[in-house]
């Protein structure tokens, strides 16, 4: 390059040799750039590099697939789990099992940049031995879904300004505008939260506690109990509630569990048996914790004594 440019005339020379540094400087940082990528390090502490954001993502939870689509980003999956629903478009994608009984095969053959997938799941270390990228995340507490979205607008490229920021305030915001919403009379109801069958509760330590503790509610689980624990009956027979949350996404009549029918909430009908969209809604942590904060605000308004 040197010796073409010395043979130029003089004053071509001098008029396009600091154009010609500057495109070379542009070249070589971007090189640089590349060459680099960026690091993610995962909730279990696991750091994966990658060469540029992905581009074609499977998710394996409901949340997280929530999250990338409410980033903007929903353009990129080209599979999810079975469970992830919301928004609308992704019911076109292929569905690949749940997150203990992914189809790995058909993961494989999406040929994914990256897969995102729960910390619980079994998949992982499969999925990394067939040479494919995991990100796991499960957030638990409103913390854990703020870091999350930094999590995914890091890996997908998203300024966090525009993205994960952004989005944490118009949640925190609607989280706030429905605990303004609620009749004073509401507020220092006693709480028994039903996840799902067994009985798995959320506890005080879980993002949905979070929320009622912040709608002014009193969770009958204690924090030491962990996030989701499973509980024996007599458990919420003896901690008496006032107001009884039970998810239902199989829209089957509750199933009272031994001793419940003598609890005065199940006596005065003060249970709120949310359906599948509901459901779905209040138990997946992720961009539409406002509108569950919304959904658990009403049932308070209307059910708490």
């Amino acid at each position: 390059m040197t010796h073409r440019f010395l043979q130029r005339p003089r004053c071509h020379a001098a008029r396009r040799w600091p154009v010609g540094l500057a495109l070379a400087a542009l070249v070589f940082t971007a090189g640089v750039t590349a060459a680099q990528g960026f690091e993610v390090t995962d909730a279990r502490g696991r750091t994966v590099v990658f060469a540029q954001p992905p581009q074609r993502i499977v998710s394996l939870l409901p949340s997280l697939t929530e999250s990338v689509c409410e980033l903007q980003q929903c353009q990129r999956l080209v599979g999810v789990d079975r469970y992830s629903n919301w928004p609308e478009a992704v019911q076109r994608l292929p569905q690949l099992g749940g997150g203990i009984d992914p189809n790995i095969e058909a993961i494989v053959a999406l040929q994914p940049d990256v897969v995102l997938l729960a910390t619980s799941s079994r998949a992982s270390d499969r999925l990394e031995a067939l040479g494919l990228k995991v990100v796991a995340l499960e957030p638990k507490t409103h913390a854990d879904v703020r870091r999350v979205l930094a999590t995914l607008g890091q890996l997908l490229g998203v300024p966090q300004e525009q993205g994960a920021d952004r989005l944490w305030r118009v949640i925190d915001a609607g989280v706030q505008a429905a605990t303004q919403s609620l009749p004073a009379r509401a507020r220092g109801a006693r709480v028994y939260f039903e996840v799902s069958r067994g009985p798995y509760a959320a506890g005080t330590a879980s993002f949905i506690g979070e929320t009622l503790a912040r709608l002014g509610a009193r969770n009958v689980v204690p924090p030491e109990l962990g996030p989701f624990p499973r509980l024996n009956p007599e458990f919420v027979v003896r901690a008496r509630p006032d107001v009884m949350m039970v998810g239902n996404r199989s829209m089957q009549s509750m199933a009272m569990y031994p001793g419940w029918n003598s609890l005065k909430a199940v006596r005065e009908q003060r249970v709120c048996l949310f359906g599948p969209g509901e459901a779905d809604v209040v138990v997946r942590p992720g961009p539409r914790m406002a509108e569950a904060a919304r959904i658990m605000a009403r049932c308070l308004a209307d059910k708490a004594p």
